[in-house]
């Protein structure tokens, strides 16, 4: 995979980019930029985390593993995050475990290199903080959905965030990897997906998803979609996606 060095001037992740330029030149030493690989493992849970990801169009699902080997999705992180958030909290492990879904690229960084950043103060820590919040606010109103919604409203919100994290209305994923972020059997999966394309919101074939109709899609999905949208756009003055505007 080649990789486009400009992307240390571009600053596609959206962290890095709302920081000072003199905050992000003093990382710039720090960051080294590498491919994520489908199904790659960025940490495991129990092991140590001893790098952090700024992701550019890669997809970083967390997942919840139990005894079982059952799994279920409890976050997402593309462009809008970062992977590694235990680093800034005092700690290096953490339960879950965080494998690329959809491949890309990111800027990888030493997570005792953050960390030490990180206690200087100032606007990284004032950021990686209002960050922590955000996702805490998806995960809460994750869990909610997840126990109240519909498989369909649940399924047309998971595909919005995918889309939006890709900056993209295609993006190759299979029903069972579905079934597996959503917590759900595949027959579950298959129906839900049914119902969409039936609807002409979008298309399914080989393991690839198209979105042909959006604001039906937005329209099916439950009210999560947007209350996670706002809350990052009031904590770090932007949103997941420049395609979520229009809500405001």
């Amino acid at each position: 995979m080649s990789l486009d060095k400009s992307l240390f001037q571009q600053r596609p992740n959206k962290l890095l980019a709302a920081l000072p330029a003199s905050d992000y030149e003093r990382l710039v030493p720090h960051l080294k930029l590498v491919p994520l690989q489908v199904q790659q493992i960025i940490y495991a849970a129990a092991e140590p985390i001893t790098q952090v990801y700024f992701p550019d169009k890669a997809v970083v699902s967390i997942v919840t593993t139990m005894e079982d080997g059952s799994t279920a999705e409890v976050g997402i992180v593309s462009n809008e995050g970062m992977v590694g958030i235990p680093v800034i909290l005092g700690d290096n492990t953490t339960t879950t475990t965080s494998f690329v879904q959809i491949a890309g690229a990111a800027m990888q960084i030493n997570a005792d290199v953050l960390r030490a950043e990180f206690n200087r103060g100032g606007a990284i820590q004032n950021l990686l903080l209002r960050y922590v919040q955000a996702v805490y606010s998806e995960l809460a109103q994750g869990a909610a959905c997840n126990r109240l919604h519909t498989l369909e409203e649940r399924l047309a919100r998971w595909l919005l965030t995918v889309s939006e994290r890709l900056e993209s209305e295609d993006f190759p994923l299979t029903q069972e990897f579905i079934s597996q972020m959503l917590g759900v059997r595949r027959s579950g999966v298959t129906v839900a997906a049914s119902t969409l394309s039936r609807a002409g919101m979008i298309s399914y074939q080989r393991g690839h998803i198209s979105i042909l109709n959006r604001e039906d899609l937005e329209a099916t999905s439950c009210e999560c979609h947007q209350v996670i949208q706002k809350e990052f756009a009031r904590l770090l003055g932007f949103m997941p996606s420049n395609r979520a505007r229009k809500f405001f």
